[in-house]
């Protein structure tokens, strides 16, 4: 049996999955192009993209899976709560209302997931559990079929 959600009660519908709209096709290829790309040269396309599309979820998630790839665990905190924050304003503006879906099997959701994820991760990497288990409650909740296959 699951719990309801916050300002749910028990017989309430879950909400309708949010769907973020597509980033641009132009920062979706530089992101590509930095995924490819190899060692310093990925990390110098990645951080080209954000600066150049600043609200680019992805962006800002793959800059800290990167930073903790190198052990650079306050580093990737930072860049994982832009993400996060960023995508909470982008799913705000998906219609979401603090509560249900937001499947990472849908390509422009795949960043604020994944910022989530990585926020977790950094922040069990610097001794914050409580917000490191917020992460994991929070991503049971947005992508509950686990579709980008981090939970």
């Amino acid at each position: 049996m699951s719990l309801p959600l916050h300002g749910q009660g028990a017989d309430s519908p879950r909400p309708e999955p949010t769907h973020f709209p597509p980033e641009p096709a132009e920062a979706v290829s530089a992101l590509e192009a930095a995924a490819s790309a190899a060692g310093d040269e990925r990390d110098r396309l990645l951080r080209q993209a954000v600066a150049t599309w600043p609200t680019l979820l992805d962006g800002w998630a793959r800059l800290a899976q990167e930073a903790l790839a190198r052990n650079e665990v306050v580093e990737a905190y930072a860049y994982a709560r832009v993400g996060y924050h960023r995508g909470l304003d982008r799913a705000r503006q998906a219609g979401w209302r603090g509560a249900g879906p937001v499947p990472g099997d849908h390509p422009p959701n795949q960043g604020f997931v994944r910022s989530v994820w990585m926020l977790g991760r950094a922040a069990a990497g610097i001794g914050e559990s409580d917000e490191a288990q917020r992460c994991q409650d929070l991503l049971a909740d947005l992508d509950p079929q686990d579709g980008l296959g981090v939970a």
